[in-house]
């Protein structure tokens, strides 16, 4: 049984892999800081999986603490490195926080674990803002890396160029960069989900707090794009099939004889869905209508963005199988039972 580090484990994306590596019969340990995010999605992830998983505070800035952290688990096959500071808008606010947090403690993890001298499958949590303004739809790998639009996009950029850096010059590490489209969706038990600190930066947790009422309305940011009805159009996968992109990956890079591997794949579902279309299919689903009105365009927003998956449907074996109309509905019951228990 592989030894798998997951680090940033209690956030959104980390804990559904975390419940989803359990499910495969690998042993996982967690490090988070818990800096968005609590303790109280260890106590659900151990609901979920009837286990105890083991987890440490750390930060992973902290040199000192992830040296000793490493040394004391030098047992560990694989790592899924998702801790980051993930917010477009508050990383062009405070960029200096988002290269300290992405980018140090990204090196200072690939430090310690270079140091091991023993082979290491390493995936790296990367995004599609690496695009940045796609030039063909549907993107591809191929698609020419420009100028980020934000830095938090950049630390992503900058973040895959260390891990092929490392590659090329460290035979002992083996990586895949994973480069997400809009993950959402909850796990099927409505025990862990989106849960956003503040004001939600993205679409469905903002849609789901309107129609529960904790926010007054929603705003579509601009119906005069050069799509079927005018808003942006993104592509969204479930959280689950985004986790198990990850299981995938971890068996690529474990039965995988080239000792310096790397490669990056697009994980979506292949096709987009407008903001307009994604609210009428919540409202299907829930049989709830949403309070939305039509803002201006937001800076930085481009029209389209969709992925082209075929290269991970073809060499990782993986594609997506749940629905928007899926993603929706547990997102809703996530929203309602995490609010029954605020209630209760």
């Amino acid at each position: 049984m592989s030894k798998i580090l997951v680090t940033g484990g209690l956030g959104y994306i980390g804990s559904h892999t975390v419940v989803e590596l359990h499910n495969q019969g690998f042993e996982v340990i967690i490090v988070d800081d818990l800096s968005n995010t609590s303790l109280d999605v260890l106590e659900r992830i151990n609901k979920i999986t009837n286990s105890s998983i083991n987890y440490v505070n750390l930060d992973l800035k902290n040199i000192e603490a992830t040296k000793i952290f490493i040394s004391e688990n030098n047992d560990i096959d694989g790592v899924i490195h998702f801790a980051a500071s993930k917010a477009v808008g508050e990383s062009v606010e405070n960029p200096l926080k988002y290269y300290t947090n992405n980018l140090f403690s990204l090196t200072n993890l690939l430090n310690e674990l270079k140091d091991l001298n023993k082979e290491i499958n390493f995936i790296f949590s990367s995004s599609a803002t690496v695009y940045g303004n796609p030039e063909i739809l549907p993107i591809t790998e191929s698609e020419p890396i420009k100028k980020a639009e934000s830095p938090y996009g950049n630390t992503k950029q900058i973040g895959e160029e260390i891990i092929k850096d490392l590659i090329d010059s460290n035979s002992n590490f083996k990586a895949i960069s994973l480069r997400y489209f809009n993950p959402i969706g909850a796990h099927s038990s409505s025990m862990i989900g989106e849960l956003p600190i503040g004001v939600p930066q993205n679409l469905v947790p903002f849609i789901t707090q309107t129609a529960i009422g904790l926010r007054k309305e929603l705003t579509v940011f601009g119906n005069d794009y050069p799509t079927s009805d005018g808003s942006c159009l993104r592509d969204y996968i479930h959280v689950v099939d985004l986790a198990k992109a990850h299981i995938k990956s971890l068996y690529k890079l474990i039965n995988n004889e080239d000792k310096s591997y790397y490669d990056t794949f697009n994980i979506g579902t292949g096709k987009g869905t407008s903001v307009l279309e994604l609210i009428k299919c919540f409202e299907n689903v829930t049989e709830n209508k949403l309070n939305f009105k039509i803002g201006d365009r937001r800076e930085g927003d481009v029209a389209e963005c969709f992925a082209d998956v075929s290269k991970a449907n073809k060499i990782l074996n993986w594609k997506s199988e749940l629905s928007i109309k899926d993603s929706l509905l547990s997102s809703w019951n996530w929203e309602k039972n995490i609010n029954n228990e605020k209630l209760q």
